[in-house]
């Protein structure tokens, strides 16, 4: 096949591209320039698409004897991507970044771009596994990221390629390093790739400024004061600039978000708990809508824990019913759903989290109030 490897500069990608040619594909090498000053976009392990990501990449192809290119998707990431995870902090949510750049960029624009160059698909370095079709998670399940993924629909994994979903990452480095490849021993990326400060709350702050608010707890007592919704998120228990604990001792926690009255909830980690997910934007991965309820297990967030559960299509989203509770479901987190029979391996579908319930449920057994 004729396909295009998504290098960013990193180790994971350039061993993708390398195995792609292994493959005996014919192979061509991109850089996508996210960032309108792509040298403000790395310190040291933190960021992604900086000049020198740019260059390693380059050097990479030229390792592998590869056609490289470098396409500016700048204006398009921070429509889709930059924008929308502001906006959503904005609106009390807490968004995930990666589930919009593989869903919006990488696997939409990207992908577009390639199929009309006469590309047949496109390979990446996530670490994922596709098997016939179906999305899979890693064999390193530290570097899993089936998770960020599970936006794809089916149409967009016909047209992926992970090739490195079934390594651990010591033995991806090690063969970059027999390769000749410069990226072995490259840090990996963390936390926001445009943010590379870290600093999450000054970013936001910056773009969104001061809304100041009131943090209550569960039975409506103000306890303090805040400068804007987005500094925090659900289940949060640092930084939330509160003199101490609670009155029995035990920590607080962010329960609940308000953006429309800028008041921030607190309350126990009990209070956290929740038995039903309610998700809008529903994507099946096979591309087929069950018709009915099915078993599952749920995940929300990228390496959080899972839950036995009962989804079910509800219109455009979902309803996900949980054996087990979970803690710090956030709006605007995906909800993903693995087929229980393959031991959570593999993938069905997923769900942008739209709300949340913590009324024991039938599914769970007798039902019983949420405060028993």
């Amino acid at each position: 096949m004729r396909v295009l490897a998504a290098m960013s500069g990193g180790v994971d990608s350039a061993v993708a591209a390398a195995r792609a040619v292994d493959a005996g594909h014919e192979v061509v090498g991109v850089h996508l320039a996210l960032s309108a000053s792509p040298g403000t976009l790395r310190t040291g392990s933190r960021g992604c698409c900086s000049k020198e990501d740019a260059g390693d990449a380059r050097r990479a192809a030229d390792v592998l004897g590869i056609p490289f290119y470098v396409w500016d998707f700048a204006d398009r990431f921070k429509e889709d991507v930059i924008d929308d995870f502001v906006a959503a902090y904005a609106a009390g949510e807490t968004p995930n970044p990666c589930l919009r750049c593989n869903e919006k960029i990488k696997f939409s624009a990207l992908a577009d771009r390639a199929v009309a160059l006469g590309f047949d698909a496109v390979v990446t370095g996530h670490y994922a596994r596709l098997e016939d079709g179906v999305l899979r998670r890693a064999v390193d399940a530290d570097k899993d990221q089936s998770y960020v993924l599970a936006v794809l629909t089916a149409d967009q994994l016909s047209r992926a390629m992970f090739p490195v979903g079934d390594t651990p990452k010591p033995a991806i480095r090690e063969e970059a390093a027999e390769r000749g490849l410069a990226v072995a021993n490259k840090p990996d990326s963390h936390d926001i790739c445009f943010i590379p400060s870290g600093d999450t709350q000054a970013f936001l702050g910056a773009k969104i400024g001061i809304r100041p608010g009131a943090v209550l707890d569960a039975d409506g007592t103000k306890l303090g004061d805040h400068k804007g919704v987005h500094e925090f998120t659900i289940g949060q228990r640092k930084g939330l600039g509160l003199p101490g604990p609670a009155a029995d001792g035990k920590p607080r926690y962010v329960t609940g978000i308000d953006p429309d009255s800028g008041v921030v909830t607190v309350g126990s980690a009990q209070d956290l708990e929740v038995w039903t997910v309610l998700a809008d934007r529903a994507i099946w991965t096979s591309g087929e809508t069950p018709d009915g309820p099915i078993e599952c297990v749920a995940q929300v967030r990228a390496h959080g824990g899972t839950a036995p559960a009962v989804a079910e299509p509800d219109g455009d989203g979902l309803v996900v019913r949980l054996r087990e509770p979970l803690t710090g479901v956030a709006r605007g987190q995906a909800v993903v759903l693995y087929r229980p029979d393959t031991d959570g391996d593999e993938v069905l579908g997923s769900g942008t989290i739209s709300g949340t319930d913590r009324e024991r449920h039938s599914y769970a057994g007798e039902l019983v109030s949420d405060k028993a």
